[in-house]
């Protein structure tokens, strides 16, 4: 697609294709001093997109400003001929991906240096204002141990109804965050979630949200807990704040960086560090930063983590709050197939109705007492749930039982328990 070997592209002249993606066929290529770059030549159907073309001319020159040696920086740009394309460092290495695939699972100082190099080149992508969007380990290619991040910028640049429409992927299904599967806007928490997925990947050589069809991937990342069973304890806390599926609760790519002992001039720089504060001695002002850089290495990675977001909701209160909703659910839907179950059961089997009424009842009045005996003292909405359901249980037991005949009970009740099976198996 991208033209002949030796054929000039602009001031670039074409050596050999290195591979294709969703929006272009990326060419290695000389620039005018004879210097290797890779020259991505956007697929037809993206270069036909004008409003695709626009927006990316536009997020263009502030993709030039991102800099560091974790990421490919944004050389040049032609977007206005009949062929665009875009120009970048060439970094000679093996996709993470493949990476881990011919050799297994990441580790020791190895998947350190993975986690600090990821993370310095958030922040460095963050602070110049851009979203990465579709970070994944086939967009990291790891050159002499060091990753690199490519392709920052060019899926939320290019997102736009025509050019999805024409095949483009925006996003790969276990690395796309919840709030962007939802249909939310891909902002920075959403590359954070990114990192840890693509982290976790390397870690166990397992996609964390399995594999399958993209919908039912999708469904895991925002209904199930990631698999990271084989990640290294001291990287666990971290990857399980990140996979949180509340946007907002998610660490900053500095406070990641910070955390992960990325360079300190690096994550004390950019928007999310920690603000300087007066040194201990003589009560003169100290270097910015310094103090709180050194502090957040002493920390565990729990006490950094509370000590970066004071007053935010902690993912212990999130996990508590998504428990509690599973609960209140599971309460009232056993309730109602409780209450089914007697019904069709009253005509024929009466002791059988007033057996499955007992139990349930007996079941909320333990949730209910083991809420008055928590710890953390009465929790008066889970006691009025227990209560309200209870209640809803018998009086819908007597609608059902005085209105439908047993053959139609029975028959709702087999449907439904049909049903939650085929949802259990499907989960």
């Amino acid at each position: 697609m991208g033209g002949p070997d030796g054929e000039h592209l602009g001031a670039y002249r074409l050596l050999s294709s290195i591979g294709a993606g969703g929006f272009g066929e990326v060419h290695l290529a000389l620039d005018p001093e004879g210097r290797t770059v890779a020259v991505k030549v956007l697929h037809p159907h993206v270069a036909a997109d004008a409003g695709a073309l626009a927006r990316l001319s536009r997020e263009v020159e502030t993709m030039r400003r991102v800099r560091g040696d974790n990421v490919a920086e944004v050389r040049d740009a032609s977007l206005g001929g009949r062929r665009p394309y875009l120009v970048t460092r060439y970094v000679q290495g093996r996709p993470l991906s493949t990476l881990v695939a011919e050799e297994g699972p990441i580790g020791g100082d190895g998947l350190l240096a993975l986690a600090r190099g990821l993370a310095a080149a958030l922040t460095s992508i963050h602070g110049a204002g851009v979203v990465h969007r579709d970070l994944k380990p086939a967009n990291v290619i790891v050159a002499d141990g060091v990753p690199v991040v490519i392709d920052f910028g060019i899926a939320h640049a290019l997102d736009s109804v025509s050019v999805t429409a024409s095949g483009a992927v925006l996003g790969t299904p276990g690395y796309l965050a919840p709030e962007v599967i939802e249909g939310a806007e891909s902002g920075a928490p959403a590359d954070v979630f990114a990192f840890a997925a693509t982290l976790a990947y390397a870690a166990t050589g397992r996609q964390p949200y399995g594999i399958g069809p993209a919908s039912a991937v999708a469904y895991r990342v925002v209904h199930q807990e990631p698999d990271l069973d084989g990640v290294p304890e001291w990287l666990m806390p971290l990857l399980r704040e990140c996979l949180v599926r509340e946007p907002a609760i998610r660490p900053t790519s500095a406070q990641v960086a910070a955390r992960v002992g990325a360079p300190a001039a690096l994550a004390g720089t950019l928007v999310g560090a920690v603000p300087p504060v007066a040194s201990d001695g003589g009560g003169g002002a100290g270097a910015p930063g310094v103090a709180e850089i050194t502090d957040v290495h002493a920390l565990s990675t729990r006490q950094v983590g509370q000590a970066q977001r004071p007053g935010r909701t902690t993912p212990e209160d999130a996990r508590a709050k998504q428990a509690a909703k599973v609960r209140t659910r599971w309460v009232i839907g056993s309730g109602a197939v409780a209450a089914l179950a007697a019904a069709a059961a009253s005509d024929n089997l009466p002791e059988v109705s007033l057996l499955v009424l007992a139990a349930y009842a007996l079941g909320v009045l333990g949730d209910a007492a083991v809420g008055l005996l928590s710890r953390e003292g009465p929790q008066r909405r889970r006691v009025v749930i227990d209560v309200g359901s209870g209640v809803g249980t018998v009086l819908l037991w007597l609608v059902l039982s005085s209105v439908f005949s047993t053959f139609t009970l029975v028959l709702a009740l087999g449907t439904v328990v049909f049903v939650l099976l085929v949802l259990v198996l499907a989960g």
